[in-house]
């Protein structure tokens, strides 16, 4: 029972206080599961966020229920979904019963164009990890700029890119195979 407890708790904690969504979790998650309570092992941590942005739906929730689910099953996936879930449902609960008192308010404004550079830092901080994690090296670092640049500026679809990606490497590993 303590460790469904521990795992709302983070996974609330997580919740609660990140703004910037998925993406700015991920290295709160990363502390907690992986290197706080070792948990898992940073690979399994890299597989997870794959199936977790591969999945339709939230980052954030998917990695909750992947993370619940390898730890204890279904129950594990519901307790941490819920600690995810429930801050934020709680706080755009408040926000919609009281926005409109606020919403013009100079204050808010600049609080709000503040936290937006914060949260694109937050943002960066898992790409670093997770690309030496992914064992991107100077001889395969060209395709982060390439799919970045495919789906920006070429506006190709993120699902293309990463069907492309997918198919490419199963090319590139079936060669060095052989």
């Amino acid at each position: 029972m303590k460790f469904y407890i521990d795992l709302f708790f983070i996974f609330f904690k997580i919740g609660a206080f990140t703004l910037g969504g998925g993406y700015a979790m991920l290295p709160l998650i990363e502390a907690e599961i992986v290197t706080k309570h070792k948990w898992i092992s940073p690979k399994e941590f890299l597989d997870l966020t794959a199936m977790a942005q591969a999945a339709p739906g939230i980052l954030a929730v998917n990695m909750a229920i992947f993370v619940g689910y390898k730890l204890r099953s279904f129950l594990g996936a519901a307790v941490a979904t819920l600690g995810a879930v429930l801050p934020s449902f709680v706080i755009i609960l408040l926000i919609a019963l009281f926005f409109h008192n606020f919403r013009e308010n100079p204050i808010v404004e600049r609080i709000f164009k503040g936290i937006r550079p914060a949260v694109v830092a937050l943002i960066a901080v898992p790409v670093f990890r997770l690309s030496r994690s992914a064992g991107i090296t100077w001889k395969t670092f060209w395709i982060v700029p390439l799919c970045a640049l495919a789906v920006w500026w070429a506006k190709i679809s993120p699902v293309y890119v990463v069907l492309a990606a997918g198919i490419g490497g199963y090319v590139c590993c079936r060669k060095g195979e052989k």
